[in-house]
């Protein structure tokens, strides 16, 4: 899956604050430092990635640590025993850069993808007949929705036009209504990292990656950092009902996180995620190549006001969470035929990069064929536990 060094870190890596998190045979996760082509722990000063986002000042906790942190490994071997289809369980591979973290996503925060999304609505997950309802909407939703800030006053008067059109829909209230929609991605720990199998449900025939930023948020809601996320989702099953929601996006291995958190500082800041391109490729193991694209300067949602939906007097994350921001890449290249778009087979290999941040790698299997996610909040407490970290 060409896990290296040129094309994991960011590009401008010598200057980036990189922290993630290293599984280490016979000892456990252990939270790490990517610095000069080393892995460095960090245990002594947050047993978990959680913990460590809680200091007052983490970058300058990181960057004094740093010349005296004991290295673990060298970031090029890791990387080629991260990939799961060749690794030698003996050695120390990545994981997802995150732990405590509740894992949340924000949909419907690009006009591209809102339109998708009520085509897999009207369409009852049925790929075949998507292009035809994306071609009447298009013509009906194109000029309405462009430059609409959601929960404006134009976005309420855009809503009664649909309506009296007869194509309003629950992907339209939450793409352009003042309530963003939010939802729990995957469990605590459950996410998987670069290099790591991605799971679809071997049922669905309707699916595809979801390529994101994804932010970091520590307890009192401030952003403090960033990676790159895959938010797999199945059309098919979102698409027949909203309320398969959660079958349509949790599932084992469903969720990616990674290389590595990027921390905010002087020369990386949320700015630098408003203005991210986000380019992704699918290789498939028949030969099929896709590239897309997301653009964070088309979200229709200020991504610290998707934070502040999340975060507040309503609902409270002692331990922070990791945020999906939402994509504006939503797949129509016919794969197997024509009018029935894309969607995932077996073995397809997926990157997602964006200069600042590196680009995260996966290969795509059934979620039943994975191994199963058994290491949870338990295992962790009790590892910390017996290495003496709590």
């Amino acid at each position: 899956m060409s896990l290296d060094l040129s094309c994991t870190l960011p590009d401008d890596a010598t200057d980036a604050l990189l922290i993630g998190r290293l599984w280490q045979p016979g000892i456990g996760p252990t939270v790490i430092a990517c610095h000069d082509g080393m892995l460095l722990d960090l245990s002594g000063l947050g047993a978990t990635v959680s913990q460590l986002l809680e200091l007052p000042d983490v970058v300058s906790a990181v960057r004094a640590a740093l010349p005296t942190a004991t290295p673990l490994a060298p970031l090029a071997g890791v990387l080629a025993n991260s990939d799961e289809a060749l690794r030698d369980e003996s050695h120390p591979w990545l994981l997802a850069p995150c732990d405590l973290q509740v894992v949340k996503a924000s949909g419907v925060t690009f006009v591209a993808s809102l339109l998708e999304r009520v085509i897999e609505e009207q369409a009852r997950g049925d790929a075949s007949r998507a292009q035809a309802i994306r071609t009447a909407l298009s013509g009906i939703l194109g000029d309405n929705l462009a430059g609409i800030v959601p929960g404006s006053h134009e976005a309420a008067r855009v809503k009664q036009i649909l309506i009296e059109q007869g194509v309003w829909s629950q992907y339209l209230e939450v793409g352009i209504g003042p309530d963003a929609e939010i939802f729990t991605k995957a469990p605590v720990l459950s996410a998987v990292g670069t290099g790591a199998q991605v799971g679809i449900h071997a049922e669905s025939k309707w699916n595809n990656p979801e390529p994101e930023v994804v932010l970091a948020i520590n307890s009192s809601g401030a952003a403090v950092g960033a990676a790159l996320g895959n938010d797999v989702n199945l059309r098919d099953f979102e698409g027949r009902s909203a309320l398969l929601l959660g079958k349509a996006k949790d599932n084992n291995a469903s969720c990616a996180i990674g290389p590595f958190i990027r921390l905010f500082d002087a020369g990386f800041t949320i700015d630098d995620v408003r203005r991210a391109d986000l380019a992704m490729r699918i290789d498939g193991p028949e030969g099929f190549t896709m590239h897309g694209a997301s653009s964070l300067a088309q979200i229709s949602r200020d991504p610290l006001d998707i934070v502040a939906q999340v975060i507040g007097p309503n609902h409270q994350y002692p331990d922070g969470f990791m945020l999906f921001l939402g994509t504006m890449f939503a797949p129509t290249q016919d794969r197997h035929g024509p009018g029935l778009g894309f969607t995932h087979e077996v073995g397809d290999v997926v990157r997602v990069a964006t200069p600042r941040l590196g680009t995260l790698v996966n290969r795509v299997n059934h979620c039943s064929s994975i191994a199963p996610w058994s290491f949870g909040i338990t295992a962790l407490m009790g590892n910390l536990a017996q290495r003496g970290l709590l």
